[in-house]
């Protein structure tokens, strides 16, 4: 509850850059989550995230917008979320198929097909300059900058401030839905399906169709992220949905843990924020250069991944079930009682040696 209430109080303090980090953050968890379930926790190794993250943000985009049917805004978001299932839910025969480094490679396809159609289809997605995303409005509230004034506690709230708590509430319920997904039936037959399909064929687990929904799933968790991520951009340009991103959210559920949302929500944290900070405060790190300094440095961008790159190393080496793992352990650890040892009874009666004090007495014979 106090960590809710945290989140809730941070738009009246951090200006909005901060922010901004924190919006990019829930995006990236919410996505990151839906592929935790699929690869953590079905088993289903998967590198086609971007493009279904570009399903629902081109999808919002289009369905909100001109040209495009001109939707409201809350209806187009839903029926992004629910296109982005339907292009996992036409892969998903290949998916129930297909498994381990095949099934990667074909996802693989999905990415370059999808950024070659972001580019060409120009008049639905703007081509290589993109289209700027309109703004979500839910019964005449607007989540941009105005339209309504809003001043809560002296506080004036813009786009930043309202898009908080839309993305505070979306993760939110991401969350609950994941992790009742995980802990009911449907999580355990995916547990069963990840260690043993055999096994989990025995205990009546029919695995191409759940395979096929974990695909499903993960596919919509991905459209919801990108409705999030466009709103947040407020312009979607290919070049941001490239095969880079589905290794970066790759790295998120690695580093985090595979098949826990709370470890996927800390490894999406970590991959976000990581580059906006060293872009930020590159002038005060050594060996980065500033963005667009050209003297030949490492720019933020590539610092930032050269160092998640190591963080994936030294995980995999010392901690393969990530930062919740090893959470886990340390807080083990804190509670752990010390066992009490008092000193030896300094009164009691010396015993022959290989004699403990549970030794029954020997039973002395009558005459």
């Amino acid at each position: 509850m106090l960590p809710a209430l945290l989140l809730c109080a941070l738009p009246f303090y951090l200006d909005a850059f901060w922010l901004r980090i924190g919006l990019f953050s829930m995006a990236a968890a919410i996505g990151a989550v839906g592929l935790g379930l699929l690869s953590g926790t079905a088993g289903q190794l998967s590198l086609g995230h971007a493009f279904f993250l570009a399903v629902g943000a081109y999808g919002y985009v289009w369905l909100a917008g001109e040209p495009g049917p001109g939707l409201p805004p809350a209806v187009a978001a839903v029926l992004a979320v629910l296109l982005a299932g339907a292009a996992g839910g036409l892969f998903s025969p290949v998916a129930g198929r297909v498994k381990g480094i095949y099934l990667g490679v074909a996802t693989l396809a999905l990415v370059f097909l999808g950024h070659h159609v972001l580019l060409t289809a120009d008049s639905v997605t703007g081509g290589f300059n993109g289209r700027s995303v309109p703004p979500l409005e839910i019964g005449g509230f607007t989540f941009a900058e105005t339209d309504p004034e809003l001043t809560v506690l002296g506080v004036p709230f813009g786009a930043e401030e309202r898009l908080w708590y839309l993305g505070l509430a979306l993760f939110a319920l991401t969350w609950f839905t994941a992790r009742g997904l995980l802990r009911g039936r449907p999580g355990r037959a995916l547990v069963a399906l990840r260690d043993s399909e055999t096994a989990a064929s025995v205990m009546g687990v029919h695995v191409a169709r759940y395979r096929s929904a974990a695909f499903v799933v993960s596919s919509m968790y991905a459209g919801l992220a990108g409705v999030l991520l466009a709103l947040s951009f407020r312009r979607v340009v290919p070049d941001y949905f490239s095969l880079l991103l589905s290794v970066d959210y790759l790295a998120m559920i690695v580093i985090g843990g595979l098949g826990s949302v709370a470890g996927a929500t800390a490894g999406a944290v970590f991959v976000t924020a990581l580059p906006l900070l060293m872009t930020r405060y590159a002038d005060q790190l050594p060996l980065v250069a500033t963005p667009g300094s050209g003297d030949g440095s490492i720019g933020p961008t590539e610092a930032s991944r050269y160092l998640y790159g190591a963080a994936i190393v030294v995980i995999l080496l010392y901690a393969p079930d990530g930062l919740h793992g090893l959470t886990r352990r340390t807080r083990a650890r804190l509670r752990r009682k010390p066992s009490v040892t008092g000193p030896p009874d300094a009164g009691a009666t010396p015993r022959p040696p290989g004699t403990t004090a549970n030794t029954a007495r020997t039973k002395e014979h009558t005459p």
